[in-house]
């Protein structure tokens, strides 16, 4: 149950946000995008987030009763008594329990943004840090180790540290070959490295989406903000099968198919990673950090951990939490001393790729209350606002990936992906001039939308017979394939009536699970304001066409948006800003979790959605 949420106002920019209870102060601005200056991540170790609590207790007729927030020990160190008499304290530090008001001093600096694919301004604060020292070289009145001159050098920029044994050992033959002047390397407070010299132009990271069939991995300029280069393959695990309870299935072979299936993965992602250093020019050495999103099947397989009970009744996954490991223990061709760190899932088929698609988007951060849905075998739905929000997973099948079509298959060249029915047929082949041998999920949805707008498909879902449309010039394309109906889109591919029930049953999945949420929530179509389409086949896929076919709420069709990668957009996010990073980390808190299976309402629905919408009640 998702706790009571309370309110705290930020002066002077009369910004308000809505929070559960024990958020941070600081945490609480991020949500809103509100820049509160910091060097040390909110560790309460740079002494810069100080804001001034003006209220917090009300009395029963909402009246404030003035400030009673209880200074915390980095509070004294890093605050003169005068300000916390005053009511200034660390935003990292203060938690709210109650409705507050505080207020917020003017930027020392302003912070640079990066301007995200879907057109977000993201304040460019990256979880890694270099700072160039000059350190005092020891001396007979100076014999302070050398990890102690480090640290008190850090402490006095506003960063804490702290060092494993690996980088310790590097420390005296850098610190002295570079004469004490010596770039410190930051991962949050994890000493990745000491490098000679101000090294502090070169500073990369990698954001990886790790999808069942496509990974796409880019390498980030951590100063500038820019992608360095980007680069998509398929997931080597694609020889286990197509889809994760097939790679599931592969796993409970032991631990031998575990570690083969996580090699897989690993591999892949060091094969872009070569690639990526390569066109860039840039070496593993200067990558100091990954950020990794992917369904929670994928993230299982990608640490070695056994996936089995995500495939079986009450589907309980090992770990949900967001984790920071070492790449060494990954495998990943990043610093050896670098870290991967992975975003949170809301639930075993809601994923971490599924939460960067929610940071991406700000689904759950404004008024505006918007439906975001990630199509495929599984279909991910978010709906909600900065007030209340849901989520779920509809199992759709593969349908939309091609698969259990007839004549389907992937979005490569020769695959139909887009369909237009006139008095003739019109067909989109990927590839440009060339023959269409098959035909891919937007292609799919395109022709069932265009068959049912030429009367040739009935609202049931059934192909008319020649003789029931005697007059329609395309008539003769409606044919026989070993006694099923079909319709001919081209030389050797066509549509069976199986293959449009294999299409009803997974839109009819997605828009229940859509439906669901919405009575929960007790809106309507007419109170959507936007729907999200996410994911590479939601980038894809015409609006128009999801709309005619019911996949998605019936609303205008310029409130139906493709918002592509989002995932690799919230990746890229979460590595540029641990602001953002953060307000990842808390979307569990603020996202309730809706389990469909064994739900009345979702089988009621999903016999109530089965069919496709009438045309007059769709226009």
């Amino acid at each position: 149950m998702i706790a009571r949420k309370l309110e705290v106002t930020y002066l002077p920019y009369d910004r308000t946000t809505r929070v559960p209870p024990g958020t941070t102060l600081f945490s609480a601005a991020h949500w809103i995008g509100l820049p509160i200056d910091s060097t040390c991540g909110g560790r309460g170790t740079c002494g810069k987030c100080k804001v001034r609590v003006i209220n917090g207790r009300r009395d029963a007729g909402g009246r404030a009763q003035g400030a009673q927030i209880e200074a915390s020990s980095a509070d004294h160190r890093q605050l003169r008594p005068s300000e916390i008499a005053d009511g200034w304290r660390l935003s990292c530090q203060t938690h709210i329990y109650e409705d507050m008001t505080c207020e917020v001093p003017a930027l020392l600096r302003v912070p640079k943004a990066a301007t995200m694919g879907l057109g977000r301004l993201v304040i460019l604060d990256p979880n890694v840090r270099k700072v160039y020292l000059e350190l005092a070289e020891p001396s007979m009145e100076d014999q302070r180790s050398d990890l102690a001159r480090l640290k008190d050098a850090l402490t006095e920029e506003g960063h804490d540290m702290e060092a494993g044994v690996a980088v310790l050992r590097t420390l005296p033959p850098v610190f002295r070959e570079a004469g004490f002047r010596i770039t410190a390397v930051l991962a949050g407070e994890h000493l990745v490295a000491v490098e000679p010299g101000d090294t502090t132009g070169d500073c990369y990271g990698v954001a990886f989406d790790v999808g069942t069939t496509t990974l796409v991995g880019t390498l980030m300029n951590l100063r500038t903000g820019m992608a360095a280069s980007v680069l998509s393959t398929l997931n080597g695990q694609a020889p286990f099968g197509a889809d994760v309870i097939s790679r599931i299935s592969h796993g409970m072979n032991g631990p031998e198919a575990i570690r083969e299936l996580q090699d897989a993965v690993v591999t892949t992602m060091n094969s872009v990673l070569d690639d990526l250093y390569r066109e860039a020019g840039v070496s593993p050495q200067q990558t100091y950090e990954a950020v990794v999103v992917g369904n929670v099947t994928m993230l299982h397989l990608l640490l070695g951990v056994d996936p089995t009970p995500l495939s079986m009744s009450p589907f309980t996954p090992a770990f949900m939490d967001q984790l920071n490991v070492e790449a060494r223990e990954v495998g990943l061709h990043i610093h050896p001393h670098g870290y991967v760190q992975t975003l949170p899932a809301l639930g075993a088929y809601v994923g971490a790729d599924i939460v960067a698609g929610v940071l991406a988007t700000g689904v759950v951060r404004e008024d505006r209350l918007r439906v975001f849905v990630d199509v495929g075998t599984n279909g991910e739905i978010v709906l909600g606002s900065a007030q209340r929000a849901l989520a779920t997973a509809a199992p759709a099948g593969p349908a939309f990936e091609g698969s259990q079509i007839r004549c389907g298959m992937r979005a490569t060249t020769g695959a139909i992906e887009g369909v237009q029915i006139t008095d003739v047929i019109e067909l989109q082949v990927i590839g440009g001039d060339v023959p269409a041998q098959g035909i891919c999920g937007s292609g799919l949805v395109d022709a069932v939308a265009q068959l049912l707008l030429a009367g040739l498909l009935d609202h049931s879902g059934r192909l008319r017979l020649r003789e029931d449309v005697p007059d329609h010039p395309l008539r003769d394309r409606l044919i026989d394939i070993d006694g099923v109906r079909a319709f001919l889109l081209a030389d050797g591919v066509y549509l069976t009536q199986k293959d449009i029930r294999e299409l009803q049953f997974a839109k009819g999945s997605i828009a229940a699970g859509i439906k669901v949420l919405m009575d929960i929530l007790g809106v309507g179509p007419q109170d959507l304001d936007q729907v999200l389409l996410g994911g590479s086949f939601g980038s894809y896929l015409n609006p128009e066409s999801a709309k005619i076919i019911g996949l998605v709420p019936p609303v205008d069709v310029d409130r139906i948006i493709a918002v592509g990668n989002s995932a690799g957009e919230g990746a890229k996010i979460a590595l540029l800003s641990y602001r953002e990073r953060q307000v990842a980390f808390e979307l569990r808190s603020r996202i309730e979790y809706v389990e469909l299976s064994g739900r009345p309402d979702f089988n009621d629905s999903f016999i109530g959605v089965l069919g496709f919408p009438q045309l007059a009640a769709v226009r």
